[in-house]
């Protein structure tokens, strides 16, 4: 599809001149001037050691203020943390209970995490906030944002840059070298100018930006791990939860992080929570300098819809109701490629006999859409009028109990629920399939954060398929009032009532746990019957032996293949019965597989001597005495979406030893890969990938060459024949880019037994 006009890519460097971005050839001096950068400020007064980085290779090794997990990934993290030698939490660390708050899905499991958690605030000195009271991020905005400082959460969407915090979404593995007083080590990332001009038109909201930046941003990865900082003209005319509702969403560039200038609007945010000595002004320095520039014309927004299975396949919305059937047929042929023919998706079925597309359900939900502005302003949409009662339903889930009472008190609920809109609690379930599930074959359009296959909640390995589709609350609000036809807000007409949100943060301090500081060594931890340490993992031995369980040609491989999501959630703080799942919607076959595979290790390690692995090592001679035995995926482009570390580690407990791909789709990924002893090999672009499920790859003298920071390394492929003979193939491994750290937790086997063996020293 053509190019949105409202956003021109400059990829060039640029320079701010007299307060104005200018573009430069001057790549050295750019260089040299990135310290000016608003990103590069706050990243140097973090930084562990003081190094310089803007002009050598050398990692950056960063310390953070706070840290930030949810339910799903908090259980795991501080197993991980205590077997390891934790011993109290070193900075404040808010554990939230906004994912696996469906208390009936697994019996007692979820709640049993909730008590869990509270102990472990209690015990370590954390903060914990009851189930339902506030998404993990909308907590962190209200309560542990600050000018210039830092934020490290277990959850891919913490992006705080708006209220002038760099927030960074990791895997549980790098939240433990933080409790550990480690250090979350990157290499010193690029930097893009994200300047923003003109105003919004009346009808656009927050997701309509943030679409049309993905749909330019995300293909051939322009932002992939580098940092937008936001600024220009254009900030100004945006409120706080318009910035909030853009920034939240940068995630889904794959970007590593963001921040913008702050003004008077983020000041009265700060005034209005009660913190207002944690805002600072935070303005670019003349001469700053970044490496591409992306400008966008707030004005020339047009209402927005990202179709499945993605944020950024969009589209106008007036451009799907002109052409449903074109778009629809290749949106079909995408989505069905990629779920590999268990379910065909037909999205014709929700095209009406007037060729209008129909929507069955709308959701305006989670740290993206449960704003209290979005909230408000679909409120002046629907207010006086009907969803109707045919098929289509409304849900709105407000971000927390404070814009819960908000909305109470200012008659913003009574509005919507006299329209027939359904007010539920904070929760997070909708944005990845554990609530709200919609009929099959029908379209789900909501004001949520992704739209991954099956992140709606339907199983297609059972038959079942719906899809979302990603729009902004107020067109949703305006689709509500057409009775489920397809309506962008910028279509109809309607006034927006002035109003203001009041701050009540009396719920947190009546409700939430606050324990910094405070430790217990005391406390017992409550540990349900689901709650399981992980098991044993062992070093990697001299050389490897891998066996191919999953080759996935795919574009993109996401966490939600990787591990699926949704009712999955509830045993996440089980590895063993969690890793089951392990690629269960996208390679059923695998866990079996591999199990096979862990199976032959463990006779190994007895002293037997599988008869399989010793004809595969004859072949190389190699030796089963100093050989890893394990499975390995490969995918072309692994770990896109979601910062989950189950993604690796259940790999990891099935006996996998190395993931092989072309490129990893996000630093975070790559790095749950790392933290659970696996091996991250890419190869070359211009190798073929010809290998099959069920070949073996040997890897001789990978522990020396991981130890020596080698990043070429020789491997051989042993290939079954159809006739039943095996040939022999070399291949060149590539694992680059480790850090000192990182090619010893490699080797130890992962993050646990690396810092274990620190503590036997």
């Amino acid at each position: 599809m053509k190019q949105l006009e409202p956003i021109e890519l400059i990829y060039k460097s640029t320079k701010i001149v007299s307060g104005t971005p200018v573009s430069t050839d001057n790549k050295l001096c750019c260089a040299q001037n990135r310290n000016k950068t608003l990103a590069y400020k706050i990243l140097a007064t973090h930084e562990e050691q003081n190094n310089s980085t803007t002009e050598t290779n050398e990692k950056m090794n960063l310390k953070f203020d706070a840290l930030v997990s949810h339910d799903i990934t908090y259980v795991g993290i501080i197993q991980t943390a205590r077997a390891s030698g934790m011993t109290e939490f070193p900075v404040p660390y808010a554990l939230t209970n906004c994912h696996n708050s469906l208390c009936a899905v697994g019996g007692t499991i979820n709640q049993d995490d909730h008590a869990f958690g509270l102990s472990a605030a209690m015990k370590y000195g954390g903060i914990f906030v009851p189930a339902n009271h506030a998404v993990i991020h909308q907590y962190v905005r209200e309560m542990m944002t600050g000018c210039g400082k830092m934020i490290l959460g277990s959850d891919s969407h913490t992006r705080y840059g708006c209220y002038g915090t760099l927030g960074f979404g990791e895997g549980g593995g790098e939240l433990v070298k933080q409790l550990l007083k480690g250090t979350y080590d990157i290499d010193p990332p690029e930097v893009i100018l994200i300047w923003l001009e003109g105003k919004p038109h009346h009808g656009i909201g927050p997701h309509d930006v943030a679409i049309a930046l993905i749909k330019e941003l995300f293909p051939e990865g322009r932002a992939k791990n580098k940092i937008l900082e936001f600024a220009g003209p254009g900030v100004k005319s945006l409120s706080m939860d318009f910035r909030t509702g853009i920034d939240v969403m940068t995630t889904e560039t794959s970007c590593l992080s963001s921040i913008w200038e702050t003004d008077e609007v983020v000041q009265e945010f700060y005034e209005k929570v009660g913190r207002l000595q944690d805002y600072a002004e935070l303005k670019i320095e003349e001469n700053a300098c970044y490496d591409a520039l992306v400008k966008v014309d707030l004005s020339a927004i047009e209402a927005m819809i990202a179709m499945p299975f993605h944020p950024s396949k969009a589209f106008t919305i007036n451009e799907l109701q002109k052409n449903p059937k074109e778009i629809f047929k290749i949106i079909e042929d995408e989505c069905n490629k990629e779920l590999g023919g268990n379910t065909l998706l037909d999205l014709s079925h929700n095209i009406n006999d007037n060729g209008e597309v129909i929507c069955q359900q709308g959701v305006i939900v989670g740290c993206a859409g449960g704003m209290y502005e979005s909230i408000s302003q679909a409120a002046d949409i629907l207010n006086g009028k009907s969803i109707g009662n045919d098929y289509f339903e409304l849900s709105v889930y407000p971000a927390s109990t404070p814009i819960s009472l908000a909305i109470t008190r200012d008659g913003i609920a009574e509005t919507l629920m006299e329209a027939g809109t359904l007010i539920k609690s904070a929760f997070c379930g909708p944005c990845f399939g554990a609530g709200d599930t919609p009929a099959h074959n029908t379209l789900s359009i909501r004001h949520a954060t992704r739209n991954f296959a099956s992140r709606e909640g339907s199983k297609p390995a059972n038959g079942q398929i719906a899809s979302v589709a990603l729009m902004d609350a107020l067109s949703i609000a305006a689709t509500a009032i057409n009775g489920g036809v397809l309506t962008a807000a910028t279509d109809i007409e309607y006034e927006v009532t002035s109003r203001k949100y009041v701050y009540d943060g009396s719920v947190y301090e009546k409700r939430c746990y606050n324990g910094v500081g405070k430790p217990d060594s005391s406390v017992e931890l409550r540990l349900g019957p689901n709650i399981a340490n992980w098991p044993v993992f062992h070093k990697h031995e001299d050389d490897m032996l891998v066996k191919l369980c999953a080759v996935i040609h795919d574009d993109v491989t996401t966490t939600d293949e990787l591990i699926p999501s949704g009712e999955t959630s509830s045993y996440r703080s089980n590895p063993i019965a969690l890793s089951e799942f392990t690629l269960s919607r996208r390679v059923p076959e695998y866990v079996a597989a591999s199990k096979d595979v862990r199976a032959l290790d463990e006779s190994s390690r007895k002293g037997d001597e599988p008869a399989e692995v010793e004809q595969i090592l004859a072949l190389v001679d190699g030796d089963i005495s100093s050989t890893s035995v394990g499975s390995c995926i490969f995918a072309r482009k692994p770990g896109d979406g979601s910062a989950r570390e189950q993604a690796a580690s259940c790999q990891r407990v099935l006996g996998g030893l190395a993931n092989i791909c072309y490129e990893y789709a996000t630093k975070r990924y790559r790095s749950n890969c790392i933290n659970w002893g696996i091996v991250p090999f890419t190869i070359s672009e211009d190798t073929t990938f010809e290998y099959n499920t069920g070949d073996w790859i040997y890897i001789p003298g990978i522990r020396s060459a991981i130890l020596e920071g080698k990043e070429i390394i020789p491997a051989k492929v042993i290939v079954s024949q159809s006739d039943g003979s095996q040939s022999v193939h070399e291949i060149t491994l590539e694992c680059k880019g480790l850090s000192e750290n990182e090619r010893k937790i490699l080797t130890d086997g992962c993050l646990m037994n690396y810092y274990a063996s620190k503590n036997k020293k």
